[in-house]
C-alpha cells in the first residue's frame, strides 16, 4: 500500500522521505480532511478499488486530494481530477445536487472547500438555477426552489441571496426565499397555524433553535433588497422572545417591524404580544418600542408628518393615520385584559403623538373598554387612562356618548360638554363663528336639540342641588323669615337658560387649572396574564 500511495500522493512521498531520515516508524495523517473514512477511499483509489463518489462525499474527497497532493503533478487521472470531473459534470447540473454539494462544504471542510472554489461554484450554480426558476418556473409550486435552500446553513443562504441579487433577481423572489427558508428550518418556532403551541423544548434543543434564529436574523437582506412581510417579521420576533434570543437579535427584528409598520395589522401586533396559544399576554414592551420607533422616524425624517403646523391634523400623512388606526385596534383588543396595568395601557396607547389621529373615536372606544374591564380604578388612574386621547377630537356621536358615560372621570365629561357649549353658542351668535362648526350646527337641528337636552339636564341637576342646600340652611336657621328670604333669593337668580349654562360650565372650565397630574402613576409591570376572549365593542 505504501508504494502506491507514494506514487500518487506528493504529501505522503515527502513524509516517507522525512520519516526514513528520522528513523520514524509511522506517519501522522490525523489532519486529513474527512478523517479516516475519506483517507480509506483515497487509498482504494490508488489501488484501483471501486467506491462510490456522490454529492455528499465528493467535497471531502476533493479536499483530501488537495491535502495529500494527489494531483496531475504526481499522476495522470489522479483523485483530484476525478473529483473535479464529478463536480463539473454531475453535482452542479441540478439545483438539488448543487445544494447538497454546498451543504457538504459546511463545517470543518469549509476553509479548504473555499480554497479549491467548490463553495463559489456551488453558489453560482444555485443562484443561476434559482434565477431561472424565479423568472420561468418549471415545477409547481413556483417557489419550490426556495424550499431546497432550507437544508443550508444561514451563512450559505446569505451567499446565495447575494449572488441572486447580483444576477438581478426581483426583491419579491428574494423575500420569498427567506420566508420559505425560515418556515422550513424553524418549523418548530414558526407554526403555520397562529394558534398552534410551540414545541416545549429545553436545554440543547432550545440552544440550537436560538443559534439558528440569531444566525438567520444576522444574514437577513436589507429591507430594500428583500422587503419581508411584516407579519413574518413579527413571527420571528415572537420566536426570538420565546427562545430568549440576544438583545441585538430582538432589536434588529423590532427595527424591521417598525420600518414596515404601515403594512401591519392588529393581528401582527398581537402576534408579538401573545404566546403561541394566543391566550396569554407575555410581552407588550416590544410592541410599544415598535410603534415608538415608527413615530420617531416619521417625526425626524418624514418632513413634519407628525409634528407640523396647524395643530398636526393637516400634517398627518396617510401612513401615520393608518398606523394610528392599527394601534387603536390593537389597544382595544388588549384592553379587556383585567390584569393590564394602567401604565402598560397608557404606554401603548400613547406611543403615537395625539397629532397622529384626525379623530380619537377608536381610541375612545379602547379607553371605554379598558375602564369597563377595570371598574375599581381610582379617579386619578382613570384620568391617566383618558390622558391618551383628546376629547375635543371626538366626533359628535362619541362626545354625546362621552357626556353620558359614567365610567369617564368628571374632567373628561366637562371637556365634551364645554366644547359642545362653545359650538352651540357660536351657532346661535351666527356671525361669531362662520366656519365649519357653525355650518354643521346650522344644517343639523337635531344636533342642537340633543346637545341642549344634555346641558339642560346637567343645569337642572345643579340647580336642584343648590335648592336643597338652601332649604337645609333655612331649616337650620329656624325658618322665621324663610318665606320672604326664599322668594328674594330665587327671584334674584332668574336668568336666561343659556346664561345659566355658560355660568355653570364656565366655573368648571376644564381648560383652566384643576387637572390632576397623572404622569407619575406607575402601577407596576404585569407578568403573564390570561387574555379574555375577543368580543365586539358595544356602547352601553
Amino acid at each position: 500500500m505504501q508504494f502506491m500511495l507514494v506514487a500518487n500522493s506528493g504529501y505522503i512521498r515527502r513524509k516517507v522521505m522525512e520519516s526514513e531520515r528520522a528513523n520514524l516508524g509511522c506517519i501522522d495523517l490525523s489532519d486529513v480532511p474527512g478523517g479516516a473514512e475519506v483517507f480509506e477511499k483515497a487509498a482504494k483509489f490508488c489501488y484501483g478499488m471501486n467506491f462510490e463518489i456522490s454529492v455528499h462525499n465528493v467535497t471531502a474527497l476533493r479536499c483530501a486530494a488537495e491535502y495529500l497532493q494527489m494531483t496531475e503533478d504526481y499522476s495522470r487521472g489522479n483523485l483530484a481530477e476525478r473529483a473535479e470531473e464529478f463536480i463539473n459534470q454531475a453535482a452542479v447540473k441540478t439545483l438539488p445536487g448543487a445544494v447538497a454539494l454546498l451543504r457538504s462544504c459546511e463545517g470543518s471542510l469549509l476553509p479548504m472547500a473555499e480554497e479549491v472554489r467548490i463553495v463559489q461554484r456551488s453558489v453560482d450554480a444555485i443562484s443561476l438555477k434559482a434565477f431561472n426558476e424565479a423568472n420561468i418556473p418549471t415545477r409547481s409550486p413556483p417557489d419550490w426552489w426556495a424550499g431546497e435552500l432550507a437544508a443550508l446553513a444561514p451563512a450559505s443562504l446569505q451567499k446565495i441571496l447575494s449572488a441572486m441579487k447580483s444576477r438581478g433577481v426581483a426583491p419579491k423572489s428574494l423575500a420569498a426565499a427567506v420566508v420559505v427558508y425560515a418556515e422550513k428550518s424553524l418549523a418548530e418556532l414558526l407554526p403555520l397555524s397562529s394558534g398552534a403551541p410551540a414545541s416545549n423544548h429545553s436545554g440543547d434543543a432550545r440552544i440550537r433553535q436560538c443559534g439558528l434564529l440569531e444566525s438567520l436574523v444576522h444574514v437577513l437582506p436589507p429591507h430594500p433588497d428583500a422587503p419581508l412581510p411584516v407579519g413574518f417579521i413579527c413571527c420571528l420576533l415572537r420566536a426570538a422572545l420565546f427562545v430568549e434570543a440576544s438583545a441585538a437579535c430582538r432589536q434588529e427584528l423590532e427595527q424591521r417591524a417598525s420600518a414596515s409598520l404601515e403594512q401591519a395589522t392588529v393581528a401582527d401586533l398581537l402576534t408579538v404580544s401573545l404566546d403561541y396559544s394566543g391566550e396569554r399576554i407575555v410581552d407588550l414592551d416590544s410592541a410599544r418600542r415598535i410603534v415608538a420607533s415608527f413615530a420617531e422616524r416619521e417625526a425626524g425624517g418624514g418632513g413634519g408628518a407628525l409634528y407640523g403646523g396647524g395643530g398636526g391634523v393637516a400634517c398627518c400623512s396617510a401612513a401615520v393615520q393608518k398606523v394610528a388606526r392599527t394601534v387603536d385596534g390593537f389597544v382595544g383588543e388588549i384592553a379587556t385584559d383585567e390584569e393590564l396595568s394602567v401604565s402598560k395601557f397608557a404606554g401603548i396607547a400613547g406611543a403615537l403623538p395625539k397629532s397622529a389621529r384626525r379623530f380619537d373615536d377608536d381610541l375612545y372606544r379602547a379607553v371605554d373598554i379598558y375602564l369597563k374591564a377595570h371598574p375599581g380604578l381610582a379617579e386619578i388612574e382613570r384620568e391617566k387612562v383618558c390622558s391618551v386621547m383628546d376629547p375635543l377630537k371626538l366626533s359628535y356621536e362619541a362626545r354625546l356618548h362621552a357626556s353620558q358615560n359614567k365610567r369617564l372621570p368628571l374632567q373628561i365629561v366637562l371637556h365634551a360638554l364645554y366644547y359642545d357649549q362653545l359650538k352651540l353658542r357660536s351657532g346661535i351668535d351666527g356671525e361669531a363663528a362662520a366656519g365649519a362648526l357653525g355650518v354643521t350646527l346650522g344644517r343639523d337641528e337635531g344636533l342642537k336639540a340633543d346637545v341642549s337636552l344634555i346641558r339642560e339636564n346637567e343645569t337642572l341637576r345643579s340647580e336642584l342641588a343648590k335648592m336643597k342646600m338652601y332649604v337645609s340652611e333655612l331649616q337650620r336657621g329656624g325658618g322665621g323669615g324663610g318665606g320672604e328670604g326664599s322668594g328674594v333669593k330665587i327671584g334674584s337668580k332668574k336668568t336666561s337658560f343659556f346664561s345659566s349654562v355658560s355660568r355653570t360650565l364656565g366655573k368648571l372650565n376644564p381648560f383652566k387649572q384643576g387637572s390632576k397630574d397623572t404622569s407619575n402613576i406607575d402601577d407596576g409591570v404585569g407578568v403573564d396574564v390570561t387574555k379574555p376572549r375577543r368580543r365586539r365593542f358595544s356602547i352601553s
